[in-house]
């Protein structure tokens, strides 16, 4: 039996969980540590032979991590954890701040080059999966169009936008695409669409005792960024409800590309995703990638990579051989 993969985890919300399970479905791998902000005594991982550690002791543990998985939301933990865990760590992570991924590569990739470790960012299914296919659409049908998009899905930061509107107890969003939007692209129309005409916001609110509702639901529809350029539907609900029917973290969604090839002959390739639960996806991407970082640091492949720089063959546990025999 080969050596295991040594992963550790920063962070331990619903992504670090999500890594955990991951984890258990690779034989080649094994949890090492994870490392928090939060008291380690309050940290209830699964497996009770894991070490739980500050997040301050990380680098001490050099030595016994192959990669750490760095599960820190974008807005503020992975613009420092990424570039600092990259000193010392091959690192993933799944940084999705689309517009702010080139200054976040360089960031990482000055760190990373320098201490010889191998950094594979924005790992997940978008950016991450939904990149890869898009790439691919608009390389084999350069004549076309490339639409993406998500849902019906939960959207965990319009969902926290919702429960900051004063007068509202607990809420949720739903992104959904809208179905003539999606049929005019599957039909090859190529249309141009606007961003209220791809997707509906659906909310499901809990409102506090004695709360203005009417006030509540112009403030949401009213949303500079986040509801204001949408169709927005409010629904008001019990607490019951929202926990009965709400509290599943499910989401998914698919990239198109519409193309003509030779005499104007129509192609259409979509890929597509329905997730139960977004976390535990992701963080099965993550695991996945951790791997490729592994095998690319012993090639000496250092500095920060994407998706767009790893060999698909890396991301699996079986041989060259074995994929050329079972896979090819």
């Amino acid at each position: 039996m080969e050596k295991k993969i040594r992963i550790g985890i920063t962070g331990y919300g619903n992504l670090g969980r999500g890594v955990e399970a991951a984890i258990k479905q690779n034989e080649d791998m094994q949890l090492v540590a994870v490392f928090s902000r939060r008291d380690p005594e309050s940290v209830g991982v699964e497996d009770k032979s894991v070490k739980v550690l500050p997040i301050t002791e990380a680098r001490d543990y050099q030595a016994e991590i192959d990669v750490m998985i760095l599960c820190g939301g974008s807005a503020t933990d992975l613009p420092e954890q990424g570039p600092e865990f990259a000193q010392f760590f091959n690192t993933i992570d799944s940084f999705d701040t689309h517009a702010k991924i080139p200054e976040y590569f360089a960031a990482i990739d000055k760190v990373a080059t320098n201490s010889g470790k191998t950094s594979i960012i924005s790992v997940g299914w978008d950016p991450g999966m939904f990149s890869m296919n898009r790439l691919l659409g608009e390389a084999i049908l350069p004549e076309g169009e490339t639409y993406t998009f998500w849902g019906k899905g939960l959207s965990q930061g319009h969902s926290d936008a919702i429960r900051r509107v004063p007068g509202v107890k607990a809420g949720v969003q739903y992104t959904i695409p809208i179905e003539e939007a999606v049929n005019r692209v599957r039909n090859g129309e190529n249309p141009t669409l606007t961003t209220k005409e791809k997707h509906l916001r659906e909310c499901y609110v809990v409102a506090e005792d004695g709360a203005d509702l009417r006030e509540i639901e112009e403030t949401i529809k009213t949303m500079p960024n986040y509801f204001a350029d949408y169709e927005t539907v409010v629904n008001f609900i019990s607490e019951e409800e929202l926990k009965n029917n709400h509290s599943k973290m499910m989401h998914g969604g698919f990239v198109i590309r519409s193309g003509v090839t030779g005499a104007g002959n129509k192609e259409i390739v979509e890929y597509s995703l329905k997730l139960d639960s977004n976390p535990e996806y992701t963080a099965s991407v993550l695991v996945a990638y951790a791997r490729a970082a592994f095998k690319m640091n012993q090639m000496g492949q250092a500095g920060a990579k994407t998706v767009f720089d790893v060999p698909i063959g890396l991301l699996s546990s079986k041989s060259p051989e074995q994929l050329r025999k079972e896979l090819l």
